[in-house]
C-alpha cells in the first residue's frame, strides 16, 4: 500500500508541475492567435494559430419572405422560401438575429435530390427554441455572434428546396392571432463536402437492432483505443493525466498529442524516497487517497474517432480551447438531424452540424462533447482533448462540470439501436470513471439559468441524465430517454460496480 501511494503520489507531484494556471470557470485566457468567431465578428488581424485552408464544404444563406397575405402585429405570420434551384447541400436549419427571442411555430421543409425530378415529403425541422448553446454569462454566449436557431436536419444530396415557417396560433381577449416570428429569419443550406481523401478512418457499418438493451459484456480487462491498421484516426487508450484543469486555458497544439504525453509521464514515474514524501502537504496526500480509490472503478477507454478521424475543419472553430472544473454528469441528447443516414454518411452528418453550429449558430465549435451514431462508432466533439474536461454548449444551464454526448438521429418515435446505447455506456463509463463518478449515482448542479432552473438552483440529477432532465424539451427524444436507466446499468459494469 506505502508503495502504490507513494507511485500516486509521484504521479500528483508531476501533474502539478505542468498544470497552467487556472482561471474562473467559463472564462477564456486571452491568447493571441485567437480570432473571434462568427459572421458578426469584426476583422482579425493577429496571426493565425492555424492558417486557412482550402476544404470542401460551403453555406449558403437565403433570407425568407412573408408567405401569403396574414399578418399578427405587423410581422408576416407566415414567411418561407419557394420552391428553387440551388446548389447542392445535404443538411437544413433555420436561423434568427436575436439568440433570446423564441420562434413559437412550425418549421417544414421540402428537398429535391440531386440530378432528379424527386421531391420528399414535408419534413418537420425542430424549432430547437434556446435548449442548447453556451450558458448565460459566459463569453462565448455573450460574444455577439450567437443566433437563434433550430436544430438542423439531415436530407442527403440534395439541389432544391422550399421552405414554410408558420406562427403558432394563439387566443387573447379579441381572438385568435398568430405569435410574432423572429426577425431576420434565414435558411441555412450546408455542404459538410466530400470526404477528405486522407481521410483515415471509415465508421463501421453495423446491424443495429434497436429492439435490444445495452448489454455490457463480462467486464473486460482491456480495451485498446486504437484500431488495427488505423492508428492516425484514434486516440490511444492511455490514462490521462492526473489533477484538475479549471477555467478555459489558451492553446492551440494538438491536445491528444499533448494527452499522450501527459500518460507517458505519468507511466514513466518511480516511487518516491521517504525523504521527499513530506514535502508534499496533508491536503495532496488525502487527494491522492480519494483519487486511488476513486480509479478502482476506472473503465477502459473505448475506441473513438478523432476530429481528423471524420474530417473537422480545424480552421472553422476558435482557436482556443475552454475547460470547466471536472465531469459530475453526463447529458444524453438526440441530434434530432432524423434517421436517414447510414453510417458510413456519419463523418458527413457531424460535418454539417458542425459548420451550421459555427458559421450558422455563431458558436465556437461543435456543441457535444462527443456523438455517437446509429452503428455504435464514438466520434469526438468539441475540441480540447477528450480525457480532459472540455466545456461544451450541449444542456443551457448545466455546461458546466458536465459533459455531452449526442446519439445521431431522433428518438421520439424510433428505437435507438443497441449499438448506440452499448456505445453511450462504454462511453459514458469511461469518461465518468476518469473522475471517480458512479453511472447509477446522484449528483448536485448548480444552474447556470436554463428555464426550467433558476439561476443558482441546486438540481439533483442523475449522473447519467437525458436532456430534458436539465431542460423542458423533448430532447433527448422519448424512446432515448427510456433506455436511460439501462445504460446506467450498463456504465457500472463496465466500471466493475
Amino acid at each position: 500500500m506505502r508503495a502504490y501511494l507513494a507511485t500516486s503520489i509521484g504521479v500528483a507531484c508531476t501533474a502539478v508541475l505542468v498544470l497552467p494556471l487556472s482561471l474562473p470557470s467559463g472564462a477564456l485566457a486571452a491568447s493571441p492567435a485567437a480570432p473571434p468567431s462568427g459572421r458578426n465578428a469584426g476583422p482579425w488581424t493577429g496571426p493565425q494559430a492555424h492558417p486557412a485552408v482550402a476544404v470542401p464544404g460551403s453555406t449558403e444563406s437565403v433570407p425568407l419572405r412573408p408567405l401569403g397575405s396574414t399578418r399578427a402585429r405587423g410581422a408576416a405570420a407566415e414567411q418561407g422560401v419557394a420552391a428553387r434551384d440551388v446548389r447542392p447541400f445535404s443538411l437544413v436549419g433555420v436561423v434568427w438575429d436575436d439568440a433570446d427571442d423564441e420562434l413559437r411555430g412550425t418549421v417544414q421543409v421540402r428537398t429535391r435530390a440531386v440530378g432528379t425530378h424527386v421531391w420528399s415529403d414535408w419534413l418537420e425541422v425542430e424549432t430547437h427554441n434556446q435548449e442548447h448553446g453556451a450558458d448565460p454569462g459566459t463569453q462565448e454566449r455573450d460574444s455577439g455572434t450567437v443566433r437563434g436557431s433550430t436544430a438542423p436536419l439531415w436530407v442527403g444530396g440534395s439541389d432544391g428546396v422550399e421552405l414554410r415557417v408558420r406562427a403558432t396560433e394563439e387566443e387573447n381577449e379579441t381572438g385568435p392571432v398568430r405569435s410574432l416570428l423572429p426577425r431576420g429569419l434565414r435558411l441555412e443550406l450546408i455542404d459538410p463536402g466530400e470526404e477528405p481523401e486522407t481521410l483515415p478512418y471509415t465508421p463501421s457499418e453495423g446491424g443495429p437492432d434497436s429492439n435490444e438493451e445495452a448489454r455490457p459484456e463480462a467486464r473486460p480487462g482491456t480495451e485498446s483505443g486504437t484500431a488495427t491498421g488505423t492508428p492516425a484516426s484514434l486516440e490511444t487508450g492511455t490514462s490521462p493525466a492526473s489533477g484538475t484543469m479549471t477555467g478555459e486555458l489558451a492553446g492551440g497544439a494538438a491536445m491528444s498529442a499533448e494527452d499522450m504525453a501527459s500518460s507517458a509521464a505519468n507511466e514513466g514515474q518511480t516511487e518516491l524516497g521517504a525523504a521527499e514524501i513530506p514535502a508534499l502537504t496533508k491536503a495532496a496526500v488525502e487527494a491522492q487517497v480519494a483519487d486511488a480509490a476513486a480509479r478502482r472503478y476506472a473503465a477502459p477507454r473505448p475506441r473513438i474517432i478523432t476530429r481528423k478521424g471524420w474530417g473537422a475543419n480545424e480552421s472553422l472553430r476558435e482557436k482556443r480551447f475552454g475547460y470547466t472544473g471536472t465531469v459530475k454528469a453526463a447529458f444524453v441528447h438526440h441530434s434530432a438531424t432524423g434517421n436517414n443516414y447510414t453510417c458510413k454518411q456519419s463523418p458527413s452528418v457531424l460535418r454539417g452540424i458542425y459548420r451550421y453550429h459555427v458559421k450558422s449558430s455563431g458558436w465556437r465549435d461543435l456543441g457535444y462533447n462527443f456523438a455517437v451514431d446509429k452503428c455504435g462508432n464514438i466520434y469526438e466533439g468539441r475540441a480540447g482533448g477528450v480525457a480532459k474536461p472540455v466545456l461544451g454548449a450541449h444542456t443551457l444551464g448545466f455546461n458546466s462540470n458536465t459533459t455531452g454526448i449526442a446519439v445521431l438521429g431522433s428518438y421520439s418515435g424510433t428505437n435507438p439501436p443497441s449499438a448506440a446505447t452499448n456505445a453511450v455506456a462504454k462511453l459514458t463509463a469511461w469518461k465518468l470513471g476518469l473522475h471517480g463518478r458512479n453511472p447509477r449515482g446522484k449528483v448536485t448542479l448548480t444552474s447556470g439559468g436554463s428555464g426550467k432552473y433558476g439561476k443558482g438552483a441546486r438540481v439533483s440529477l442523475n449522473t447519467i441524465s437525458g436532456h430534458r432532465d436539465g431542460f423542458s424539451t423533448d430532447c433527448p427524444g422519448t424512446r432515448l430517454y427510456g433506455k436511460l436507466g439501462a445504460v446506467r446499468t450498463s456504465a457500472a459494469r463496465y466500471q466493475g460496480r
